[in-house]
């Protein structure tokens, strides 16, 4: 039988409430079905519905499980900050102080707290490198741009399946009207430069018709893999600030650093992070 379960909705990736991407998250979900978990995202029709669940791994805080409207995903970046920002306001203490451990379907990922934002550490990509030349030509098309437009493309799939290509300017992404009537499954990511001496390194862009969401908002994931492309081919600085959905009406900013591990000398072992602002906008219950 269905039950009041603890809820929010948390705004992610902005410091202004209201301007970044809502998730939905279902607290205490230790019990729901998968199609339960399917439907219910489905039916909020947000980019990502999340459920926290009682971890498997004992080093986890949390175990966390993450929809679309149209399927599951093994990790996605804005649904892991919320949700982290959703468990520590419900009352949840992690084990580590200052640091939480979300289990996913991309395995262990680290959350660390900042005075009013939160991070995790990007996942490993599972595909990376160029992009095949006929799916270049392709996604120049859907966005209505010549080939040499395209000036750099990579795989950037840390989970979701992000391919992302960079333009020459912040401009020229705000501009696009892309129809991907036929690409319909691509998950594009589209990166331009924001002109010297600006506050923010680049205007990002994420395409996602395949699952329901014809433009997400502000894109944790696709930030993250970008983020290991661009600083390790050196397109970027090893901190950087990117805007993401002034195309929408947001004002998204995901905020990138690379940082050495701790215990590791190995500059290919160094950490990623990802991180930005979170608001519990709504807490209450849900009937599931």
């Amino acid at each position: 039988m269905p039950h009041n379960r603890a809820f929010a909705q948390v705004d992610v990736f902005s410091a202004e409430p209201y301007h970044g991407n809502p998730v939905a998250v279902v607290l205490d979900a230790d019990g729901l079905a998968d199609e339960e978990m399917a439907r219910i995202a489905n039916w909020t029709n947000l980019s990502e519905t999340t459920f926290v669940l009682p971890p498997t791994d004992p080093a986890a805080d949390y175990r966390l499980r993450i929809f679309t409207p149209g399927r599951e995903l093994p990790f996605a970046g804005h649904p892991t900050l919320g949700s982290a920002a959703a468990w520590l306001a419900a009352g949840g203490v992690p084990r580590n102080d200052g640091a939480l451990i979300q289990e996913c379907g991309a395995g262990l990922v680290d959350i660390r707290r900042g005075d009013r934002t939160l991070a995790f550490a990007a996942p490993e990509r599972l595909r990376s490198g160029p992009l095949d030349e006929d799916f270049v030509t392709q996604i120049a098309q859907a966005l209505h741009l010549e080939r040499e437009d395209i000036l750099d493309h990579q795989w950037a799939d840390n989970g979701p399946g992000w391919a992302a290509v960079k333009l020459a300017s912040a401009a020229q992404v705000l501009a696009l009207e892309p129809d991907f009537s036929q690409i319909p499954d691509t998950k594009l990511g589209v990166l331009g430069a924001h002109p010297a001496g600006s506050d923010h390194e680049y205007e990002i862009r994420a395409f996602v018709p395949g699952v329901g969401v014809a433009e997400d908002p502000v894109t944790g994931s696709l930030n993250a893999s970008v983020a290991q492309w661009l600083i390790g081919a050196g397109l970027a600085p090893e901190k950087y600030t990117v805007t993401q959905g002034t195309a929408l009406g947001r004002a998204g900013v995901i905020e990138i650093s690379r940082e050495a591990r701790a215990d590791e000398g190995n500059p290919d072992a160094d950490a990623i992070w990802v991180g930005g602002a979170t608001t519990v906008c709504f807490h209450g219950t849900a009937f599931a």
